[in-house]
């Protein structure tokens, strides 16, 4: 018998062209490091990955190049139902600005919230204006300030912003 297609099925599966979203597991470490290393100044090696991927509170979606292509993009998330943070989404420098992102995030926000989630948090440096941008775009809204939490390229101190998303 074959099982009916879940709402998830639907949000990942890919329309020509675009990248497919699949669950991230434990042999994309290297890869997700990279594209980490690609997004942020302090990037997180193969070995956090692996700790996060093993970990049972946190979860992933790995967006590929077609099914078993390579990583082109992830979002990593962690908590306890019925809370949930965003800890992490890269996008290759190479496929950024085409949505990949917002289809990354609201395909998390679908899945969450048919297994009962209720609310995702994030924190984000203040002036990332790409990820100001998307967070903004798919439902997100300030709700603290943590003053020089992060440090810029030029090591002088920027606030941290903590964001909420009600999905349910």
């Amino acid at each position: 018998m074959s099982r009916l297609p879940t709402w998830l099925d639907w949000m990942t599966r890919a329309r020509p062209g675009e990248a497919t979203l699949r669950a991230m597991r434990a042999g994309d470490a290297e890869a997700l490091a990279r594209l980490h290393a690609q997004s942020f100044r302090i990037g997180w090696d193969a070995a956090e990955f692996e700790r996060l991927i093993a970990n049972r509170l946190t979860r992933g979606l790995v967006a590929t190049d077609g099914p078993g292509g390579p990583p082109v993009g992830f979002i990593l998330l962690s908590g306890v139902n019925p809370e949930m943070e965003i800890l992490s989404v890269a996008v290759d420098s190479r496929r950024r600005g085409a949505g990949l992102g917002r289809r990354l995030v609201e395909a998390a926000f679908g899945t969450l919230a048919a297994e009962g989630y209720r609310t995702v948090f994030l924190e984000v440096e203040d002036g990332n204006a790409a990820a100001l941008k998307l967070y903004a775009r798919t439902g997100f809204h300030e709700i603290g300030r943590r003053p020089g939490y992060y440090r810029n390229d030029a090591g002088a101190p920027v606030a941290a912003l903590t964001m909420r998303r009600d999905i349910a």
